[in-house]
């Protein structure tokens, strides 16, 4: 792969030519291969590190359920992977998690601006203490939909999920304790594993992209309570788009840039600038990952305003619904469009607040869909931590069985009951399907299905 001319002149400006001439071997270099597990079961992650090889000697430092693969396998072809056990996420972005350990000690609002296709969401909401809750946000519709599944996948019911503008969200009356703005970036940090990324670069691009970051903070600014935090980060090394921009927010808003705490093994190189700003840069050539940046900044001020948790009487939801739903007291029910929605209850107003006030994709945990005269459950329902353990029969198929099911093939269950059915694999939920006696309809969604030809 050649690099841009202009690239190298912009990393020569910030680094010697020894460390530049290190990083640019690094990015012609094969990427890393990483995941994170979900910690929705104990078993989806025995399974996980059973079925790819995982040991200790692959954790990721900076994330506790973060590891190194020793190559790229097939996800597609991973029956595992399509229920939500793990995430595939580049290694570096997980450093996510200890800026929201160094600024999170209690139940939060959480904005994720840029947030498909649903990494570092997914990762908030394994990472957010209970009563906590996640919108995550992204503007261009196909990509929340991605957003979405991937929300779906992780299990939770504490997010809501939303197609919107920063200008709209910062403009509306809702305020978040902590804002995560991942930028669009000019990429540079994914050059090595994305030629696109190295096709477009220019120094253009680069003051464009600048540009349009600021534009995106100082539209979701007036969204964060004062006192609240802000993670700013991009997948990429130059001072414009990084620390030329954290400092612009410390002159422009007087916001407060936080330290946090790493450890010398990590390698992370800090301000490229010579400011002394507390930023962390994921170089290729010191780290196992890609390129990424990040900065945590704090809002001047307090705020003072009723907790987050409101409570107000649980509406019923009677006679299946709740014998679907573990625990199904902690939840307030709504109807939309047909589906049937399940609430955590301590959030409950805060989520219909914002379903209320921005543009939402998804809100809390689908419980069902209308067929007709009657209901199906949804397939959220079969991947969340909140379904009634043995509320619906249970059939475990084999790998090749799995991989057929996602497909979108008719599947015989010939030892489970009539009617609706939840297929696991390993033991870990797929989806559902209907058992009609000599075959079972296939409720896996149909957009979600594997389209490759099936590989055993």
């Amino acid at each position: 792969m050649e690099l841009p001319s202009g690239f190298i002149d912009q990393m020569l400006d910030q680094m010697p030519r020894q460390e530049v001439d290190a990083l640019c071997g690094a990015l012609c270099s094969d990427p890393v291969v990483s995941i994170r597990l979900n910690d929705k079961s104990e078993a989806a992650r025995n399974s996980v590190c059973q079925d790819l090889g995982i040991n200790q000697g692959h954790r990721v430092p900076w994330c506790e359920n973060g590891w190194y693969l020793t190559e790229r396998p097939s996800f597609t072809m991973n029956p595992l992977f399509h229920s939500g056990a793990f995430y595939v996420q580049e290694a570096s972005s997980m450093f996510v998690e200890q800026a929201v350990r160094k600024c999170v000690g209690g139940p939060v609002r959480v904005l994720d601006l840029c947030a498909a296709p649903g990494g570092k969401s997914t990762h908030l909401l394994s990472l957010l203490p209970d009563g906590s809750l996640l919108v995550a946000n992204e503007i261009i519709r196909s990509r929340a939909n991605i957003l979405r599944e991937n929300i779906v996948k992780w299990g939770r019911a504490n997010v809501v999920v939303t197609n919107d503008t920063p200008a709209h969200i910062g403009g509306s009356p809702l305020m978040y304790d902590l804002i995560l703005v991942d930028a669009p970036c000019s990429g540079e940090g994914m050059f090595r594993k994305d030629d696109v990324a190295v096709s477009e670069w220019s120094p253009d691009n680069v003051q464009m992209c600048a540009a349009r970051q600021r534009e995106i903070l100082e539209a979701v600014w007036p969204g964060l309570k004062p006192g609240g935090h802000i993670i700013y980060s991009t997948c990429t090394f130059n001072r414009f788009e990084d620390e030329d921009n954290v400092a612009w927010m410390i002159g422009h808003f007087g916001a407060e840039a936080i330290g946090i705490e790493v450890s010398d093994d990590w390698n992370i190189k800090g301000d490229m600038t010579g400011r002394g700003l507390p930023v962390y840069h994921f170089m290729p050539h010191l780290t196992r990952g890609e390129g990424f940046f990040l900065s945590l900044l704090r809002k001047p001020g307090l705020y003072t305003d009723i907790p987050l948790s409101v409570k107000t009487k649980t509406n019923k939801c009677e006679g299946q619904f709740t014998e679907w739903l573990a625990e199904s007291e902690s939840f307030r029910f709504a109807e939309n469009g047909g589906s049937v929605m399940a609430l955590p209850e301590c959030i409950a107003d805060d989520m219909l607040r914002i379903a209320r006030s921005l543009n939402t994709v998804s809100c809390g945990l689908e419980l069902a869909v209308r067929k007709g005269r009657n209901r199906t459950p949804a397939h959220s329902l079969a991947m969340s931590r909140n379904i009634r353990k043995y509320a619906f029969p249970v059939c475990d198929l084999s790998r090749e069985k799995a991989l057929a099911y996602l497909h979108g093939e008719s599947v015989t269950l010939s030892d489970a009951p009539r009617g609706y059915v939840l297929v696991t694999y390993s033991g870990i939920p797929l989806g559902f399907a209907n058992n009609v006696g000599n075959r079972a309809n296939n409720l896996y969604p149909q957009q979600w299905r594997i389209r490759k030809q099936i590989q055993l």
